[in-house]
Order: C-alpha cells, then sequence, then structure tokens
C-alpha cells in the first residue's frame, strides 16, 4: 500500500490528475489472485500441466550421457570420457529427496478439493492425477532412497521458534510401497480410459504404474535377502521377503487387467519388423502400444523439442556439426538372441584361430532379433535414406592395420600412387569424438524428420515413459516367481513374435536369466536397467570393479560386465593374393578410454541422505553402508 501511496504522490507532484478510487482499488493485470485460479478450468490445468513437467526422470533423450554410465553404451565425446575412467560411483548419484515437489503437490489437492467453481467431472480428473503424480513422486524416491518421510499434507511453521512438531521420521519401505499402490488404485476409476491419451494421466497408466511398483517391491523382499547388509533394523530399507508374493500377484493382477483391454495392443505397422519397433518411438499418430509419454515438439528455437538426435546421428549425415555421442556397447549387442532362441557372441575367427571373412559388414548381425537393429545402428545400416560409414581401416595380409585419425581420411596403401579413403566417415577411431568408437550407433528414439539433427530445431520424437510391451514383462516376471512359467513364458512370447522369433518359449525355457535378457533388450535405453539390477540386487555383481574381458555368456544375468567393449569392421587388403580382398573381418575392441572398470558397491544400493537433510531433521536416519 505504501507503494502505490508513493506513486499516487509522484503522479500527483507532476500534475497528472486521477480518479483517486479507481486507481488504487484497481485489478493487477500480471497476476492472479488465489481465487481467481481455483475458479477456471483453464488455469487449474495450467498447473497441473507444471506438475507434470517436473516429474523426475534420472535417464531420458534430455540426458544421453546418464545411459553410458555402465554397459549399455561408450560416451563418445571428449567432456564424458571421465566416465569410463573411473570405478566408484557416489553414494548420492541418482539420489532424489524433494519435499518441496511434494508440498506443492499437497498445496494443490488441498486447494482443488475447495474448489466448488469447478465442474464436477473435471475437478474429478485433477485430483485424480494430482494424487497418480504424487504417488510417482514418492515412487522415484523410494526406490532411489528407500523409505522417506510420507508427508501427505502441507504444512506450516507456526513461528513459535520449535520447528521439531514439523519433523517426520521415515517411514518403513513398504509402507512408502504401499502407499503408493494404495493411491493408485484409489484413484483409477476417476481417470479417463483413452487409448488416445498420452501426455496425461489415464486407467492404463495407473494399471501401469502399479504393475511397476509392486513388481520393485516384491523383487526387493525377495532378492533382498541375497544383501543382508543392504537393509536397517527398523525396515526403513529392506522389505521382509514374507510380503514377496503379494506383491507379485499385485503386479501380476495389475498387468493383466490391462492387457485385457482391447483398445491397447503392441505396435505392428511396419512390414519390416526392425524398421517397426525403431517407428514405434516415433509414430504419434494411433499408437496402440505407447501408454504415457513426456511429448516435444520441433520449434525454431529448440525450447520444447529434445536433443536426442542432435547429438546422437551419425557423423557422415549430421545436419549439424554434431552428433555420435553415445555409441551402444558389444556387451548389449551380443545380448540379441539368434532366430533359434539361442544366445552367441559374434564369431570373428574360427577354431584355428583365423579371420573369418564377411562379404558385407552386416552379414556377422544377421540372424538375429529384430530389436537388434531397431535399437543399434550396425555397420551397414541407414538413416535418414544414407548409407553408414563404418569401418576401422584396411587389414593387410599379415594381420597390420592402415587407419587414419580423422573422419575418412586417406593414406596410400601398398602397391597403390594415390591416396584413398582408409576409414569410414563415420569411424571408428579411437578417441576420436562423435565417431561410433564402439562400432556402433544408437537407433532407438532417433528422428528421421528433417531438421531434427540442427541445433535450431532438434527433435519432436517423445519420451516414452510407459508402454505395453513393459506391462507384458511386467507380468511375465510376476508369474515366474509365482511358480506360473507357462503364463510366463505366454507373456513373454507376445513380445518376442513382433522381434520375429517365432519359436515359442514353453514353461521350461522359463528362469531368471531369460526374464533378465528380455527386459535388457526390450528395454535398452529406456530407463531400466539400473533400477532392475538394484531391485534385483545383482548389481554389485555384475558391476564389481575388475577389469575383465568380455563375457562369453551373453543372456547371463550376473555375468560381470565392468567395461564398454565395441566390435570394429576392417576391409581386408590384400589384392595380389587372396579371394577375400576386400571382404571384411572383425574385431572385439576395448575403446582407449575406457581405463577403468565400474563398481557398484553395497553402499549404492540406495543413495546417500545428505548430512543437510539430517541436520535440519535428527529423526532421519542415514542410509546402509554410508
Amino acid at each position: 500500500m505504501k507503494k502505490i501511496l508513493y506513486i499516487a504522490i509522484i503522479f500527483a507532484a507532476l500534475g497528472w490528475g486521477c480518479d483517486d478510487e479507481s486507481f488504487l482499488n484497481k485489478e493487477p493485470k500480471n497476476i492472479l489472485l488465489e481465487s481467481q485460479i481455483w475458479e477456471d478450468e483453464s488455469t487449474v490445468l495450467s498447473i497441473v500441466a507444471d506438475l507434470y513437467v517436473r516429474f523426475p526422470e534420472f535417464q531420458t533423450v534430455n540426458r544421453w550421457q546418464e545411459f553410458t554410465n555402465f554397459d549399455e553404451a561408450f560416451a563418445s565425446s571428449n567432456g564424458d570420457y571421465w566416465r569410463h575412467k573411473f570405478s566408484d560411483y557416489s553414494y548420492g548419484s541418482w539420489g532424489m529427496w524433494d519435499y518441496e515437489l511434494i508440498r506443492h503437490v499437497n498445496l494443490f489437492i488441498e486447494k482443488c478439493s475447495l474448489a466448488d467453481e469447478l465442474l464436477l467431472p473435471s475437478k474429478t480428473r485433477f485430483l485424480a492425477e494430482a494424487r497418480l503424480l504424487r504417488a510417482a513422486y514418492y515412487f522415484e524416491m523410494v526406490k532411489r532412497m528407500g523409505g522417506v518421510p510420507l508427508i501427505v499434507e502441507s504444512m506450516q511453521y507456526d513461528f513459535s521458534g520449535d520447528p521439531t512438531y514439523l519433523q517426520h521420521p521415515r517411514a518403513k519401505e513398504h509402507e512408502v510401497y504401499d502407499f503408493i499402490l494404495a493411491e493408485l488404485e484409489d484413484v483409477k476409476s476417476d481417470l479417463p480410459n483413452d487409448v488416445n491419451i498420452k501426455s496425461r494421466a489415464t486407467q492404463a497408466l495407473d494399471l501401469a504404474m502399479q504393475s511397476r511398483v509392486a513388481l520393485y517391491a516384491a523383487s526387493i523382499a525377495k532378492y533382498g535377502q541375497n544383501t543382508p547388509t543392504v537393509s536397517l533394523p527398523g525396515e526403513e530399507v529392506g522389505i521382509p521377503a514374507q510380503m514377496a508374493d503379494t506383491y507379485y500377484k499385485k503386479a501380476l493382477d495389475a498387468a493383466e487387467e490391462l492387457l485385457l483391454e482391447d483398445s491397447y495392443s503392441l505396435y505392428e505397422k511396419k512390414e519390416n519388423l526392425s524398421d517397426n519397433f525403431a517407428k514405434l518411438f516415433q509414430d504419434k499418430a494411433n499408437n496402440p502400444e505407447v501408454i504415457f509419454v513426456k511429448d516435444f515438439l520441433q520449434s525454431e528455437d529448440g525450447a520444447i523439442s529434445n536433443p536426442w538426435t542432435l547429438v546422437n546421428q551419425p557423423w557422415s549425415g549430421a545436419e549439424d556439426l554434431e552428433g555420435g555421442r553415445l555409441n551402444p556397447s558389444l556387451n548389449l549387442v551380443q545380448s540379441f538372441e539368434k532366430l533359434d532362441n539361442t544366445y552367441e557372441t559374434f564369431q570373428t575367427v574360427d577354431d584355428a584361430g583365423d579371420y573369418i571373412f564377411y562379404d558385407n559388414p552386416g552379414d556377422i548381425f544377421a540372424g538375429r532379433d529384430a530389436r537388434l537393429e531397431g535399437t543399434v545402428m550396425i555397420p551397414g545400416s541407414k538413416f535418414k535414406g544414407k548409407d553408414l560409414d563404418i569401418w576401422a581401416g584396411f587389414m593387410l595380409a599379415d594381420g597390420s592395420v592402415i587407419s587414419g585419425a580423422y573422419f575418412g581420411d586417406s593414406k596410400l596403401l601398398p602397391g597403390k600412387s594415390v591416396e584413398e579413403q582408409v576409414v569410414g566417415y563415420d569411424g571408428p577411431i579411437d578417441s576420436r569424438e562423435y565417431s561410433a568408437q564402439t562400432g556402433f550407433y544408437v537407433r532407438k528414439h532417433m528422428d528421421e524428420a528433417t531438421g531434427s539433427g540442427q541445433r535450431g530445431l532438434k527433435s519432436s520424437t517423445w519420451w516414452v515413459r510407459y508402454r505395453l510391451a513393459e506391462v507384458y514383462l511386467n507380468a511375465a516376471e510376476a508369474a515366474f516367481e509365482l511358480g506360473q512359467p507357462a503364463k510366463a513364458a505366454a507373456h513373454m512370447n507376445v513380445v518376442r513374435k513382433r522381434a520375429g522369433l517365432t519359436i515359442p518359449l514353453v514353461a521350461s525355457d522359463i528362469n531368471f536369466d531369460r526374464i533378465f535378457n528380455e527386459r535388457r533388450v526390450e528395454l535398452a535405453f529406456e530407463g531400466h536397467q539400473l533400477w532392475d539390477m538394484k531391485r534385483w540386487r545383482i548389481a554389485h555383481k555384475v558391476w564389481n570393479g575388475e577389469k575383465q574381458e568380455l563375457t562369453n555368456d551373453p543372456g547371463k544375468a550376473d555375468a560381470v560386465q565392468t567395461r564398454v567393449f565395441g566390435l570394429w569392421p576392417y576391409k581386408y587388403y590384400d589384392p595380389a593374393g587372396s579371394e577375400n580382398n576386400g571382404k571384411y573381418v572383425f574385431v572385439e575392441k576395448l575403446p582407449a578410454e575406457v581405463t577403468q572398470a565400474h563398481r557398484f558397491r553395497l553402499g549404492n544400493y540406495y543413495s546417500e541422505i545428505g548430512d543437510g537433510i539430517i541436520n535440519r531433521n535428527p529423526l532421519i536416519i542415514k542410509n546402509p553402508n554410508h
């Protein structure tokens, strides 16, 4: 009021006349009063939109680097080589303790509940969405931190000088999971059942989330017994083993309720199965598999688009001076099965140790699960209609190599008088950022639209958070753990058939390794690997810090995978004496920048609760092994 009075005085002093009463009582034009917010549906929707925008995630198309932390991919970028040069992860690497976010959604629920001017259908939906989002926020916290304080009402400080009444202890880990599942079940019928809604909550999302949440709780209860020191006596960390089957049943029931919904189905629009798999992450028109996304839109300033295609496009066809930063690993690539349902490493030499020659660089990958080429660009692939140029150099008959240090570099070959290209325009070239240093580029999430590789436009491809294939795999895992392997096989076969694996699995085929590997290849680069390895309690075995060679046992869940390997194609050069001249040989390669082995410690299963949090609230206890 003083400020308004000062302005009025200045205006008077300057000789400006006005009606004092009307001037001082004008409604502000640049802010909304709280009473105005809750009487307008579009304004409330904008608040809900902000809650969706703040949905917490660790690995996404906006954070490509986080996919190179373990064994899925190599970081082909000078500023990110450090990810392959250290062994131990910080205890806070993927932590989350965001009670500002929880407070905001609690306030929304309270104020929206009192908003009598909103139409009841809209109000009911808004409240259901907010409660689902709050459940999702708590899920993100519990899977990172273990049990956290369950705050479901906004707290107000009374300025008495004693804030202790605001301090809450950590809930038991299972109590947080129980709260999430109860909330999701309670709001399910208040959400729309509409397959065309992808970026807001629906009944399908509710069920998909229930299946994921319950599966996490169940596996922690079952496999937590294998790491008894990763627990606390008050159960803030650790879930009693006897609760496992209850959670597995909940996961299976929720998944199968959704799978019975006729309006959702796997994406099967394209005849080529690899193209079909890649396209499901791009096609926004009547996509029956996608359940919930973060959407993007190509724009002139790039503000609402994503950079995945820009930073990962093959260098040879890049639309800007960017690309190739994320190179899928041979560790991942060899996990894709052969079409006879067997696992096999790639055959580079015969029994005598001599190189095997291939007519074309893609031949070594033939006869594999179609998801391989839907996930990874291999030598011989195309992107945006252009052939990739992935080859590491010429291999001479004596085994020596002639290659280059730059994309498409030229040198003089023996017996030639004119220099010619000796390495691909896409690499691989050791330590050359943006080249395919593992021999591969990523295909999943890549946008084929013109301009998607330009800094000013970038990509409109959405980030798929939940899709039906995961729900099938959730159901398969839960059924397996409940002693129903035939049902597990049936659910897995639906997903595998879409990938070209036409020999159905039967009950006797189903074991934990099958469950593990099916998720690994179906859900690669979708942000599941870390959380799966944590909940199964095998992360410390697989990433054990030892510098071991690439496993010869792909498909085995606890095979050590501490370093990222590649597979490099060479053109064979022996023009005078070999019928194999011009054919291709392959060499398993450890990129030069991979100097250390990843080590996941017992203390990494739950992220660190910082001293600042504990100092403000002495009721909070530390996580184990910190």
